[in-house]
Order: C-alpha cells, then structure tokens, then sequence
C-alpha cells in the first residue's frame, strides 16, 4: 500500500510539467481571436507568467539521489517532450489557415505573429534544444523536426559542438559581452553562431574524411529541408502564409537570442597557466530558480547545471548555491533587456567582478 501510495504521490508531483502546454493554449486562443484577444500569448508570456513567478516565489531544493535515479529513467518526462511535435505544428498550420481565411488589421497581424513566434521560441526552440542533446535518433530527430519551422536547424550543430565548448569566452557568439545591448547581440549572435556552424561542419567533415557533398553534411541538408518546408506552405496555403512562416520563424529565433543573452550576459571563464580556458562551471550560466517560469521552460532556467553536465535531464537538474542568480524569471529578464539602460543598471553590478575587470 505505501509503495502504491508513493508511486501515486510522485504522478501528481510531476504533473506540473503539463503546465507547459499553456503556452500553446494562449497561441489557440491568439489565432482563434480578433482584435485584443490576438496578443493573448503575448500577454501571457510577458504579464500573467512573470506575476505568477513573483507569486509563487523561486526555490532551490534538489532532488535526493533515489528520487533523481527514479525520475531519470521514468519514459512520462520524455513523453511530455514528444507531445510538443504535434502539438506544434497543429497549430502552426491552424495559424496559417487562419491567415489565408480572414482579414486582419495591422495590429492583429501582429499579435498573431507574435503569439506564433513566443509558441515556437518555448515550445519547439527550448524542447527542441532539450532533445538535440539527447544521444537517441529518434528524440535528436523530433529536436530538428522542432527547429525547422523556426527557420534555425543550424543550431544543433553550432549548440552542441561549438557553444557547449566555448561558452563564457571571448569566442562564443552566443555570450553576450559586458555593456552589449540586447539589439547588437542579436545581429552579432545569429551571424557568428550561423558562421561558426558551417566551420563545424565542415570540421566534423574533415576528421571523418568526407566531402562536402555528403551525405553526412547536415549544414548542406538543413538548407533543403528548411526551404522544402517553407514550399509546403506555399502550396498548402498562400503566398501570404509562406510570408508569415518566414516572419514567425525570424520571431521565434530572436526570442532564442534573448534567452541566450540573459543566460550567459558578461560571464567569463579564466584561462589557466597553460593559455587554456578553465573548464565550464555551474558559475558560468545564469541561473534562475523561479518556480512558474521553471516549469513553463522545462527547467531550462537551471541553466548552470545543463553547461555543468549538458547530458542532464531536465527534470533532474539542479540548483547550486555558486551559480549567480538573475533577480527576474526568464519572460521579466527578457523584457528588461528590451530596455538596455535598466538592464544594465541592475544586471551589471550582479556581474562576478573578475569578469567585469578582464572586459
């Protein structure tokens, strides 16, 4: 009877992770609305949810060693990730139906567009960025299927093999440096990050003596399926869909960039005698332990422990006390960048001060 009671106890414990499926509930309310009501996703990425995280406040507990080998291995998390496919572009298709069927104003358009882009940044993007670390094919395979409407598949390659390497250095496009505004970071970001993952590829090329024409070349393939999936568009919808498929995959991407840039925003890792960067430490993230953004994200706000050991699970990730903390959730820091002078103002002088001297 306890062992029943136990295992019932842990179901519902863990079912807070279907609060993530909210985010696309606003998305179907935003394409199924008219005027106000198109901005509902916005609204509630941006207002409901950071007034739920000053709500529910922020906590650090960890999990025991039993509960953690538990979690681990139990299939339902995974499963919780693997729903967000269909679920996805379900609605991404509804979303186009929706535009080629009626008539917008300007400002709908707009809501519309951004409830489709906060949609793909949380529910494809972050999902997506969970399962390329994966060593399954099937699970890396719904992590590119998720990346391709967000027009961004180069970021499995440039993620996995050049960020998780350089992160907190000088090389890293996907660090913000110290006094840099979101804005520049956004172009300095999307180029160098799209610039170094060709470098990788053509890298990993090399090591296994392949060509350029490969099979094996993903950047090579990645610039196929992406445009074989805006032609889809094309020819199930409109010209205008095909439009509005580019402009919410732009969205979705820049709201990628925003989260990069508060996760690692002036952070530096020292070079040790030998010349060589020290190794990636639970210090080098940002982190962020607010309770309701935290479960919206799948834990992607315990980003100091994913740097520290990238092949952790979300549900198993932890909180360390060393890790420097951002004073929001994720949706209140991004919207404070938007504002560059208040960003700085706050954010800076959290900045370990070693870092702040080598910039």
């Amino acid at each position: 009877m306890c062992k029943s009671n136990n295992l019932y106890i842990w179901q519902v414990k863990d079912l807070k992770y279907l609060f993530a499926y909210t985010v696309p509930l606003s998305a179907y309310l935003s394409f199924s609305s008219t005027g106000l009501w198109t901005y509902t996703a916005v609204i509630y990425a941006f207002g409901i949810i950071p007034a739920l995280d000053v709500l529910f406040g922020t906590s650090d507990e960890n999990l025991q060693e039993d509960e953690e080998n538990k979690k681990k291995v139990n299939p339902v998390f995974d499963l919780m990730l693997y729903i967000n496919l269909p679920i996805v572009f379900v609605l991404l298709f509804y979303f186009f139906n929706q535009i080629d069927s009626n008539i917008y104003s300007t400002s709908e358009l707009i809501g519309l567009s951004l409830s489709a882009g906060i949609l793909l940044a949380t529910n494809a993007i972050n999902v997506a960025h969970e399962l390329c670390h994966r060593k399954n094919y099937f699970e890396k395979f719904i992590g590119k299927m998720l990346l391709m409407p967000c027009l961004y598949m180069h970021f499995y390659i440039e993620h996995n093999f050049g960020h998780h390497i350089k992160v907190a250095t000088p090389d890293d496009g996907a660090t913000a440096k110290y006094n840099q505004s979101v804005y520049s970071f956004w172009f300095t970001s999307t180029t160098k990050q799209y610039v170094d993952a060709w470098k990788k590829q053509m890298e990993l090329l090399k090591i296994k003596k392949l060509s350029f024409f490969s099979i094996k070349n993903d950047m090579f393939w990645y610039h196929i399926i992406q445009p074989v999936y805006l032609l889809i568009v094309f020819a199930l919808f409109s010209a205008k869909a095909f439009v509005f498929a580019i402009i919410v995959g732009i969205i979705a991407f820049l709201f990628l960039e925003c989260i990069n840039y508060i996760e690692h925003y002036g952070l530096l890792r020292n070079k040790n005698a030998s010349g060589r960067y020290e190794r990636v430490q639970s210090h080098h993230s940002w982190n962020s332990n607010h309770n309701i953004g935290r479960i919206v994200l799948y834990e992607l706000t315990r980003h100091s422990d994913h740097h520290f050991k990238s092949a952790k699970k979300y549900q198993i990730l932890k909180s360390y006390e060393e890790s420097p903390q951002l004073p929001f959730g994720y949706p209140a820091s991004i919207l404070l960048s938007f504002v560059p002078p208040l960003w700085f103002k706050i954010m800076n002088p959290l900045v370990p001060r070693k870092t702040e001297e080598k910039k």
